[in-house]
């Protein structure tokens, strides 16, 4: 799609200040302190269907694995049922596209990009952290370093083919979270300012208005969450956050679908206090939690 560029003076001032809002809606969960194995000598499985710009299966050791990468979420490349549409809503607003048609376009450019850089055979590293897959197939978090030497999460941001988004955890350089987080954050700003993949098609006004609109939904979503939820308690009995399944956890006021994950994964919780680690959880939302659940 062709658009006139923004004059530079203008583009640039704005970019900073979504720059800022992108950096500060940037979500990285907090992973199991798992140790990361490495895998060298992949092969990517080209053409199978499940392929995505983030999300891919590969061979190693004569073993497939389904492999999604950390810190980065490509467009969606296809979209099947309402969770998907509901993503490629999110992801229109979040790089302020004309429509959702742009997001399934630079979806399959992401595709793309991905099947070149694995043409040969390349190392991930992954600790085995469940990243849920569209039909609840398994799929592992994973880094991702190409035969050339190249990080693919931080080569697709880089490209404006994807956003710095998602779960995160130390790299297998022993880059700490919190500041390959900022890196990807600012690799994700400098594609914007440079207008590359879907920041070319992106309108700095439409996308402040759909970052705010999205905004606005989800504050909406949790209030009727924690209404209905509560509405529930009264008839059920405790929930079992060392066995409850995802859906009896997020009955309990305050757990939505990733939270309710984060405790999946970090399973066994021993004390209440360990349940602090999970981002997002301080002592009221842990007061809230004892008044409905156990640590059975």
């Amino acid at each position: 799609m062709s658009r006139p560029l923004f004059p530079a003076r203008r583009f640039l001032g704005r970019c900073a200040i979504v720059a800022l809002a992108g950096f500060a809606s940037f979500s990285v969960r907090a992973a199991p302190p798992l140790t990361l194995q490495v895998f060298s000598n992949a092969v990517l499985v080209a053409d199978h269907p499940a392929n995505d710009g983030d999300s891919f299966i590969v061979m190693a050791g004569g073993v497939r694995q389904h492999l999604r990468l950390y810190y980065a979420d490509c467009p969606e490349s296809r979209a099947t049922q309402d969770a998907d549409f509901k993503r490629v809503r999110e992801q229109r607003r979040y790089f302020g596209l004309p429509s959702e048609t742009n997001v399934i376009q630079y979806g399959r450019t992401a595709s793309a990009f991905t099947r070149k850089a694995l043409s040969k055979p390349f190392t991930f590293h992954t600790a085995f952290v469940n990243a849920m897959g569209r039909s609840g197939d398994k799929r592992y978090y994973a880094f991702v370093r190409t035969a050339d030497g190249q990080d693919l999460a931080e080569a697709l941001v880089r490209q404006g083919l994807a956003r710095a988004y998602g779960m995160g955890r130390e790299t297998p350089a022993g880059i700490p979270q919190d500041e390959y987080k900022a890196r990807m954050a600012d690799l994700e700003a400098a594609a914007m300012i440079q207008r590359r993949g879907a920041w070319a098609d992106s309108d700095p006004d439409q996308l402040v208005g759909l970052r705010a609109e999205r905004r606005r939904e989800e504050h909406d979503l949790d209030s009727v969450r924690d209404t209905v939820k509560a509405a529930e308690a009264v008839t059920s009995g405790p929930v079992r956050l060392n066995f409850a399944t995802e859906e009896d956890l997020k009955t309990i006021p305050g757990v939505g679908d990733v939270t309710a994950r984060r405790i999946i994964e970090g399973r066994p919780w021993k004390s209440w206090e360990a349940l602090s680690m999970l981002k997002g959880v301080g002592p009221a939302t842990i007061a809230k939690w004892r008044e409905r659940a156990v640590l059975e």
